[in-house]
């Protein structure tokens, strides 16, 4: 097949407008590169001539926006990333929950999940804490936009640099929770697959079906969303958020410039703002 012809100006953006319109993420032209690197496999896969009919492929057929969607959305994740924010949670979000909740069940947003590091972290610390304190209970809820992602984190299948990390800060972990499986990687153990639940999901829609969550995982996806589109999403995650929670977003993000529901409780750190009685 001849290699497709350049992404032109008009095409792009239209792409630029798709994208925004099934994901809310806001590109620039610069992303131009980004786009064309991404969608000219899935063209050729299509055996399509061109940018502009991957265009009309992904307006006239429902069941070609997934695939669209997977393309261009970015999922960069490790295990514990950011070392700051999971010693807050272990030393003191989980014992100040359980001196305060104790005989619940701690409930866990994983708003971004893309392909399930932050989960299984998540399930790693709970449960270390269930060890030390028996009657504890946690369910941990992870949500992607991407079905490519959620199939990995199904999976729990890892290698590269996700092990490599884990295996050079935390190796009592990767000893603990994980077993060398025969496709090459390290395989999440059933301990940890237990309490997790995996759905697709659009952060600018309400989740479905709606809880009330303890703790909500919101990290490294704001930059990616106008302030418009911001302010949607962390108004969806408030619905879904307990009265006492907490959220979590990325360290290169920030929500002060927003009107939004949470007060800032340390860097990277919100609580819900009291409610006047």
């Amino acid at each position: 097949m001849a290699a497709a012809p350049e992404l032109d100006r008009p095409t792009l953006a239209a792409l630029i407008a798709l994208v925004r319109k099934h994901t809310g993420i806001t590109m620039g032209e610069h992303k131009r590169n980004l786009l064309e690197r991404r969608l000219r496999p899935r063209m050729d896969a299509l055996a399509l001539s061109g940018y502009r009919a991957y265009l009309d492929r992904v307006e006239q057929d429902s069941d070609e926006v997934p695939h669209f969607i997977d393309l261009v959305t970015t999922n960069d994740t490790l295990f514990f990333r950011t070392p700051q924010i999971w010693a807050y949670l272990e030393q003191e979000f989980l014992p100040q929950w359980w001196s305060e909740h104790r005989g619940k069940r701690l409930d866990i947003w994983s708003a971004a999940a893309a392909s399930g590091e932050e989960l299984y972290s998540l399930a790693m610390l709970c449960e270390e804490f269930h060890a030390k304190h028996p009657a504890f209970r946690y369910r941990i809820v992870g949500t992607d936009i991407s079905r490519q992602m959620l199939d990995l984190a199904r999976s729990g299948c890892y290698s590269g640099r996700s092990v490599q990390r884990l295996r050079e800060a935390y190796p009592a972990r990767l000893a603990n929770y994980f077993q060398p499986s025969p496709q090459g990687c390290m395989q999440v153990n059933d301990t940890l697959r237990k309490n997790i639940e995996l759905r697709c999901h659009n952060l600018l829609h309400p989740l479905q079906p709606q809880q009330q969550f303890d703790l909500v995982l919101l990290r490294n996806v704001l930059i990616y969303f106008d302030l418009a589109h911001q302010h949607t999403v962390l108004e969806q995650a408030r619905r879904s958020m307990a009265h006492h929670a907490v959220m979590i977003i990325g360290e290169s993000e920030s929500i002060s410039r927003l009107d939004t529901a949470y007060t800032l409780a340390r860097p990277m750190i919100y609580q819900m703002k009291a409610v006047a009685s």
